[in-house]
This record gives structure tokens, sequence and C-alpha cells, in this order.
């Protein structure tokens, strides 16, 4: 896989049981690379290997007064360079390549995973771990990915070289042979503690960037009321915990360094010693001392990627673990094995409330309680994820169980718009493009959703003299925006996509009462013939539905059309003219009384 073919078609079925299984799955599928890198490596690593022996015979050489052996192994030196150059060069190469390709591997399954599961996805984990997944752990992902081919070419090399210094020169050979392990393990012990450490700093870190994120989302809330010092203040101890366990972690690893440089340097001044009374005794020759000298201090630089590897799996662990956790997520009211495929079409009707929204029709559903109307909103659009072991009767829609239907096919026949719609950044034409039917263009959506005020703003804001709002970027989650400007770009986004059931939640809370009507009266315009669902308590808006549903307690108590409920149904109009309790209770005595 080269980075040019990114993304993938498929980027498979990871295996996330756990955080090692989701890496060695990783590493699985880029088996190619990886060998790849393995090969590059060890070309690397074995001309750094020669360098020894060519110093060595010069040595000798230069000891020995002999011109031709000069010559060759002045040769052998440049030879062994430009192996070590091509070497280094496609290593890097390479195992940048495997760095990128794992982690746009990781990047499209949080992808896939997130539009697999849509709005439920914030439901059972924080929108800020979701992000910390997607950035720092998938960098993390990578980094061990890339550093496991050099690690395994690193130990390759250790093992040549060792093999070939006992056979070389078995006197001092087979002293390195035997130290080499000890100093390639010697730091084995105090890497669960590192690791710890490691998790514990990335634990914290993550719970920060949660903190961090869900204070910018609500940075304009927190100002309204005066909040933004207090979550500074929280963030601020949340940041400096982050800090003192990151010096406890570079604590550690900085101890597994030093013993990393002490116990080579230990072995490198014990070679020397030994070295040089076996060279007086004339047992060695000097230039054989200067190769072994040589070798050993080169096989420090393949002995530090025992280290990297190390601490590359300790921060990736528990990154992937995190990963893992996310891709492992399913949902329980979608089940992913649909068997129909198919456009259907007819009145929508909830078993579980008793809720009929006929088709073509422009239903409002009012209920007392705003949390219970989100829910069966999303209920509605088969996106309710039950807290229970007993799954919720389908919503069926013609008839056919949405739960029957593919997940791209129930999305298609059923659009459900929550009370926070999320605007992209980009233009407003890029807003408004999405999978549609195209019988409804964007000039008419944004007619119905009364953004005529919206259009004039964005045509100020124009960057070129053109003066199309069109061509006007919107900033991330339309920030620079009113929050009832957001609320009608939001709902013309919905009108334009059209589909066969609208299901809107709260669409004009954030809109006065004047505006509130025009958009009630744009809906039932636009959406003529089309199965339309607003959840909404206002008078203004519930007088244009052609028919009204009164939820109580989890069941449909009435259904008729806002001028009878107000009159005949007590908890309906309590509900809609926010009448206090004495309020009703002054109503139903003078109802009894009459």
């Amino acid at each position: 896989m080269q980075i040019r073919d990114l993304p993938y078609s498929d980027p498979g079925d990871p295996d996330v049981r756990s955080g090692p299984r989701f890496l060695y799955w990783l590493g699985r599928n880029q088996l190619r690379g990886q060998l790849k890198s393995l090969a590059w490596g060890l070309l690397h690593q074995c001309g750094i290997a020669g360098f020894p022996f060519g110093v060595g015979m010069a040595v000798q050489a230069v000891i020995d007064r002999s011109g031709v052996r000069l010559i060759i192994s002045g040769g052998l030196i440049l030879l062994f360079g430009a192996v070590t150059a091509i070497g280094d060069t496609m290593l890097h190469r390479t195992a940048v390549t495997n760095w990128i390709t794992a982690a746009a591997r990781v990047q499209q399954l949080l992808a896939r995973k997130t539009a697999q599961l849509g709005s439920a996805l914030t439901r059972r984990v924080a929108a800020g771990e979701v992000v910390a997944v997607s950035t720092g752990d998938v960098e993390k992902i990578g980094w061990f990915v890339e550093a496991l081919s050099r690690f395994a070419a690193a130990a390759t090399a250790l093992v040549l070289i060792c093999v070939g210094l006992a056979f070389y020169l078995p006197s001092l050979g087979v002293l390195v042979a035997i130290a080499m392990p000890v100093l390639a393990l010697a730091v084995l012990p105090l890497l669960p503690r590192a690791t710890q450490r490691a998790d514990i700093q990335r634990e914290k870190a993550g719970k920060a960037t949660e903190l961090a994120s869900d204070t910018v989302a609500g940075l304009r809330v927190l100002r309204g009321i005066g909040g933004e010092e207090l979550f500074l203040d929280r963030y601020r101890r949340a940041s400096q915990e982050v800090r003192k366990a990151a010096v406890r972690s570079a604590r550690m690893w900085s101890l597994i360094s030093a013993i990393q440089v002490l116990l080579p340097g230990l072995l490198l001044i014990g070679l020397v010693c030994y070295g040089a009374k076996l060279a007086s005794e004339g047992r060695i020759s000097v230039g054989q001392l200067v190769t072994v000298y040589s070798a050993v201090t080169l096989m420090l630089f393949p002995l530090r990627h025992f280290e990297e590897i190390a601490m590359a799996y300790s921060f990736s662990r528990p990154s992937a673990k995190r990963a893992a956790r996310v891709l492992s997520l399913e949902r329980t009211s979608y089940e992913n094995e649909g068997t129909a495929s198919g456009s259907p079409a007819g009145d929508l009707y909830d078993p579980a409330t008793g809720l009929l929204a006929p088709a073509g029709r422009f239903t409002a559903v009012v209920c007392g309680d705003p949390d219970a109307a989100g829910a069966l909103a999303e209920q509605l659009g088969g996106h309710a994820e039950s807290a229970s072991e007993e799954k919720a009767p389908s919503v069926l829609l013609g008839g056919i169980a949405l739960d029957d239907l593919e997940l791209d096919a129930a999305r298609r026949a059923v659009l459900v718009q929550d009370k926070d719609p999320v605007l992209l950044s980009g233009t407003l034409r890029e807003l408004l493009d999405v999978p549609s039917s195209g019988e409804v263009s964007a000039e008419d959506a944004l007619a119905a959703a009364q953004c005529g005020d919206v259009l004039n703003a964005l045509a100020q804001a124009s960057v070129d003299d053109s003066d199309d709002p069109m061509r006007t970027r919107i900033t991330e989650r339309g920030r620079s925006l009113s929050g009832g400007q957001r609320q009608r770009l939001a709902l013309a986004r919905s009108l334009v996509t059209d589909p066969e059931v609208l299901v809107l939640d709260e669409p004009t809370s954030a809109v006065d009462s004047h505006t509130e009507a025009r958009v009630a009266a744009g809906i039932k315009h636009l959406r003529a013939g089309r199965t339309t669902v607003v959840f909404a308590s206002s008078p203004l808006l519930l007088d244009h539905a052609d028919r009204v549903v009164f939820v109580h307690d989890g069941t449909v108590a009435a259904v008729g059309v806002h001028r009878e409920l107000v009159h005949t149904e007590p908890l309906y109009r309590a509900v809609v003219t926010r009448e206090t309790e004495e309020e009703t209770q002054a109503f139903a005595e003078i109802e009894e009384s009459a």
C-alpha cells in the first residue's frame, strides 16, 4: 500500500477485542509494508556493521605499511557508506509510509463507525474522547506500527553482528555475544512501571482533552452565565495533573535511557581493558581490537530501538485500547443485517407509544417532557439506544419495520433533525450540498426556513465583490451566527434533503414569534404531500399542523387539532400555554361547575 493509493477502498474488519489485538491486526494487514521496511532496515544496519571491519582493516594496513590493503579498506568504507545511505533513505521512506497508512486505516475505521452510529455515538462515548482518539491516539498507534519494522531490523542486525564477531575473534566476540542480550533486556523490569505511568498520563490527558472540547463547545453559554472562569480553573487543574503525570513518566523513561547508556559504557571499558591486554600479549592484532571496539560502539545505535519500541508500545497500547473501544460499539436499534433495501412509503407508526403520523400529512407531537420528546424523535428515526436489555419494537414505515431496512435505505426514508443541529464549516453552498431527492432547490428551502436576514448577513460578510451569500464561508458550528440563524440554516438543509419522512425536534425554539409563524407556514407549504413530524409546544406552530398528537407518560393520550385539544384536554393545555398548577386546578374547577 502506497500513500498515493489512500484512502483504502475497504479498511477491513478490525479485531477490537483488546488494544494489543487491534495493534496486531494493524500490523498483520500491513505485512507487505513491514517486510519492505525490514529489508531496507537490514541493509542499513548491515552497512553500519561493515564500517568496523573496514576501519580495522585500514588501521592494520597502516601498521603493516600495506598500501594495497589500505586502498581496499578505503573502497570498502565507501561501499558501506553508500549502502548505509541507501538503506537509511529507503528505510525512512517505507517506515513513514507504514506510519501514514496505518493512521489512515484507523481514521477510516473511525469515520465509518461514526457514520454507522450517527447520533448514538456521542451518547455512548464523550465527544472529547472521539476527538482524542481520531487525533493523538491515531498518531501514537501509527508510531508503533512504524517503529515495529525498524526494531525487527535492529534486533536481527544485533544477532548477525554478535555471531560475526564470535567467528571473527572468539576471544572478544563471545564476550560481546553474551553481554548484548543482557544490555537489551536490562531495562525489562522497569517497563511495567513505565507503562503504568504512561497509561496514567494518557488517561489524564484524555480527560483534559474532553474537558477542553466540552468547554469550547459550550463557550457561548458559559459566557452568558459568567461561568467561563470556573471552567477555566477546572481545566488549569486538569492540565497541572497532566503535567505532573508527564514528569513522573519522563523520570522513568530517563532512568531507562540512563541505564542503556551506563551499561554499554561499562561494557566498552571492560572490552578495551581486556582487549588491550590481549593485544599487548600478542594474542590479537591492533586492527582486530579496533574492529571489535568499533563494532560494539556502533551496536549502541540499534540498541536504542529496544527503548523506542518499548516506549512506542507503552504509549500506543492505551491509545489502541481507546480506539478499539470506540470501534467495538454497535447499534442496539438498527441491525446491520437488514434485509429490505428499497425506499418504503406510507404511514409512520411507533408501536411503543401508539404514535401514528399519516402519510403526506403535517403532524405535530406535543410532549410534556423535552427529554422524552427528543428520545421519541430519535426513536422515530430508528436512532434510539435502548437502556434495557429488552429491545423496543421497531417503528414501522408503510408497514415495514425500520430495523428490517438496510441502514442507508432507512436513512434515506427518515431524516431526524434534533434540537441542536450542527453546522459544519464551509460555504453556504457546501452546507446545502447534501444527498437529496433533487425536487427541492436550495432557494426554496432557504425561503421556507425564512433565511432572508441570514442571506443578507452572509452577503455583507462576503470575501469577494460578488456579494453572493452562497460563497460566504460559515465558521465551525456556525459560531458567527445567532442561535436562530443557525437553527434556520439547519432547517433549510433538512428541507433540501426532502426525505420521505422528516422529523423535526423543536425547529423554531430559537426564533421570535413572528418568524416562527412564517417558518411553520413555509414548512407546511414546502412539505405538502410529504410526511412531516414536528415536536413542538408552541401554539403558533401547532396551529399549522394537520394533526396534533399529545403524548403523556410514554403513550398517546389525545389526538386532534390544536384548537380542539386546547379546550378538551387540560394536560395538553397546561403544556402548550405553560400553565401553573394553580391555573390548571382553577380551569378544572370552572369546567366542573359548567
